[in-house]
C-alpha cells in the first residue's frame, strides 16, 4: 500500500503538495517539506499528526527552515479537522473511483486531482469561488473540459 504526504494551506484550502512513496521514512518527509516550501516563504507553523515516521531528522529540517513543529494530541481527529476532510474529499471524489496501477499512477491522479481542486472546484467556504481564485465567464458558448478522465469536468466559456 503506498503512503501520500499532503500539504495545504489553511488560508484558502490550497493544496500545497501531494507525493507518493511505499516506504516513508524521515529522510522522505524532511524532503518533501524541502520540496514543499521555499526557504524563504516556509510557514510559521507546521500542524501534523503523531505518525512515528516524524523523527529528529524532520524536526531539525522544521527548524533550519524557520518553522515551529505543531503536532495534534494524540488520536484526536478533530485537532486536525481541514487534512481530515481533505483527505474524505479526495476518496470520495477521486481514488474512490479510479483503479490506480501503482505509484506513479497515484502521483499522476493525485497531481491531477491538485490541479482541479486548486483551480476549478468551487469550495462553500470561500463563497463558491476556488482556492486560487479565477475571473467570472459571463459572455460566451459553454464548453466542458473532462477532468480525471470524466470523473469531474471544467465548464468553461469560449
Amino acid at each position: 500500500m503506498d503512503e501520500v504526504f499532503s500539504t495545504h494551506r489553511l488560508d484558502r484550502r490550497t493544496i500545497v503538495w501531494t507525493n507518493v512513496t511505499r516506504h516513508p521514512t524521515a529522510q522522505w518527509i524532511a524532503r518533501q517539506i524541502t520540496g514543499t516550501f521555499p526557504w524563504d516563504e516556509a510557514p510559521r507553523y507546521l500542524i501534523r499528526d503523531r505518525d512515528g515516521v516524524f523523527g529528529a531528522v524532520v524536526t531539525r529540517r522544521l527548524r533550519a527552515m524557520g518553522m515551529r513543529d505543531k503536532p495534534i494530541a494524540p488520536a484526536p481527529p478533530w485537532q486536525n479537522a481541514f487534512a481530515e476532510r481533505l483527505i474524505r474529499s479526495i476518496r470520495r471524489e477521486c481514488v474512490d473511483h479510479l483503479i490506480v496501477f501503482g505509484e506513479r499512477h497515484l502521483r499522476r491522479i493525485l497531481r491531477c486531482y491538485a490541479h482541479y481542486y486548486n483551480e476549478v472546484r468551487t469550495h462553500r467556504s470561500l463563497n463558491k469561488d476556488a482556492p486560487i481564485s479565477r475571473a467570472v465567464q459571463r459572455i460566451g458558448n459553454i464548453k466542458s473540459h473532462a477532468v480525471l478522465g470524466g470523473l469531474h469536468h471544467h465548464y468553461v466559456r469560449i
